[in-house]
């Protein structure tokens, strides 16, 4: 099955009554690079990480761009089998069907098996208005954080809302 274009994601959140403003930027591939494209549009901005556990099982992460998220331990909040690694960008095209630095959480519609557990980082949901790629990094969709999951559970993904652990606070050198 063909995976949807921006544009069709777009009517889809229409077709849903989601109010959604895009805007259209230099593409950004990184949360650094998106540093200038994030002082123009208001809301929360976001960082999404595509993982999987040893089983294979896969998860969408969604947290806001400067939350630090210790990876070592994720897996013991998610109920996941053993430390998460990332998805490949194979895995990623066929699962979501985004490119590597496109990930955003509105790509799971994309996911019409159900292959991938969405997760939404209780720091990103503390926002009223929340910010993601529809599906390209040349633009940025804000949206209100509960038509992101009203759109996400008509995608049949009902995410987990959870506080990801942070890393270890670092001693200072003279401890």
């Amino acid at each position: 099955m063909a995976h949807l274009s921006p544009q069709e994601l777009l009517e889809r959140l229409s077709a849903l009554g989601i109010k959604a403003e895009t805007v259209q930027h230099e593409p950004v591939f990184t949360v650094a690079e998106s540093a200038s494209v994030k002082e123009r549009i208001p809301g929360a901005h976001s960082k999404n990480l595509f993982v999987k556990d040893k089983k294979g099982r896969f998860f969408l992460i969604s947290a806001k761009h400067d939350t630090a998220i210790d990876l070592k331990r994720t897996h013991e909040v998610l109920g996941a089998s053993g430390r998460l690694s990332f998805g490949s960008a194979e895995q990623l095209r066929a699962l979501l069907g985004v490119e590597p630095g496109s990930v955003t959480a509105f790509a799971v519609v994309n996911d019409t098996d159900g292959k991938v557990t969405m997760v939404l980082d209780a720091n990103l949901m503390e926002h009223e208005r929340v910010n993601f790629h529809p599906l390209v990094n040349s633009m940025t969709t804000g949206v209100s954080r509960e038509d992101l999951v009203a759109f996400l559970r008509a995608t049949g993904h009902d995410p987990l809302i959870l506080r990801l652990p942070e890393p270890p606070a670092e001693l200072p050198d003279n401890a």
